[in-house]
């Protein structure tokens, strides 16, 4: 299987990747299993903001509550991308305990769809060093952001101008990737990328077989209008991302076109994801305050009961 599944079928770019020598990615997945299960590193974002938690004790805490395999986000390690010794201890740890390290989720490093060419190109370079780490650590991805300072609003130029600005900055990225093997992905995670038609067109667009997409279940929220929420159908939305994708990130809140929020339909969504022959790591991306570990696991056990029934 090539990384980009369908996505390369479709677009012809199987035979680039395999010209570029760009590695097959085996994301798992058995019939036994028909998919993974991992953490991402937001779920327990307030108790690493409080420091009662340290990002280099995640990992482990992740295996205590029995997931091992973890999804990290720059933001709590933000000066350590080129600290070796900090990315050995991380490795270390990861290896000592049989922890799989899925990816990095990139915050914070400057706007991939930028109106000007010099921002556009330090906004890439600024995430150049996480590929880096990423590839040290083992990580398979990176995700990034599909920003542009042209802000959200219901104009279709604004929309098209922002996803041309945004395919350059990613197609960019992807070219420096490419030595090092690892994926750039985009999150919808509000403004047009919340879009799950707009972004997968952004994503082709890039011509890059390894740009991609991490569809989260629960951003499907797009911005307001006068004070009302806008939101894109999240079944729809990842069902429009999955050819494209490399993880998923779960939250157990999904949004329809009425900008209603509601829970999430387990069974419905991981059809869906399935429907895509994909059979890699469900992301848990959700702690509930104060119990966040309890609500984790409460996660945890439902995906596990659908890795059988599915």
């Amino acid at each position: 299987m090539t990384n980009r599944r369908n996505f390369l079928k479709t677009t012809g770019l199987a035979t680039t990747a395999l010209g570029l020598g760009l590695p097959q990615f085996s994301f798992g997945g058995t019939k036994a299993e028909p998919f993974k299960i991992s953490l991402a590193e937001w779920s327990v974002n307030r108790l690493l903001f409080s420091k009662q938690l340290d990002h280099l004790d995640f990992a482990l805490e992740a295996k205590k509550h029995g997931i091992n395999a973890v999804e990290y986000v720059n933001q709590f390690f933000m000066d350590k991308a080129q600290d070796m010794t900090y990315l050995r201890e991380m490795n270390t740890r990861c290896q000592n305990e049989g922890i799989t390290q899925v990816l990095i989720m990139v915050d914070r490093e400057g706007m991939l769809g930028a109106r000007s060419d010099a921002d556009r190109m330090k906004a890439v370079d600024n995430h150049k060093k996480w590929i880096e780490a990423a590839k040290f650590l083992g990580c398979h991805t990176v995700r990034v952001n599909g920003y542009s300072d042209i802000a959200w609003s219901q104009n279709p130029a604004d929309a098209a101008e922002a996803s041309k600005l945004v395919s350059d900055g990613i197609r960019k990225l992807c070219e420096f990737a490419e030595p090092h093997g690892i994926r750039i992905v985009i999150e919808n995670h509000g403004g047009f990328s919340s879009n799950g038609k707009w972004l997968a067109e952004t994503i082709r667009n890039a011509k890059h077989p390894l740009a991609g997409t991490l569809p989260d279940f629960g951003n499907f929220r797009i911005g307001a209008l006068e004070g009302k929420p806008v939101s894109y159908d999240s079944y729809r939305g990842v069902d429009e991302l999955m050819p494209l994708a490399t993880g998923v990130s779960l939250k157990p809140k999904v949004w329809d076109d009425a900008g209603k929020e509601s829970d999430l339909d387990y069974e419905r969504m991981m059809k869906i994801v399935l429907s895509h022959n994909y059979h890699g790591y469900v992301g848990i991306e959700h702690g509930e305050r104060e119990r966040e570990w309890e609500s984790i696991v409460e996660i945890r056990q439902i995906l596990e009961k659908l890795q059988k029934s599915l």
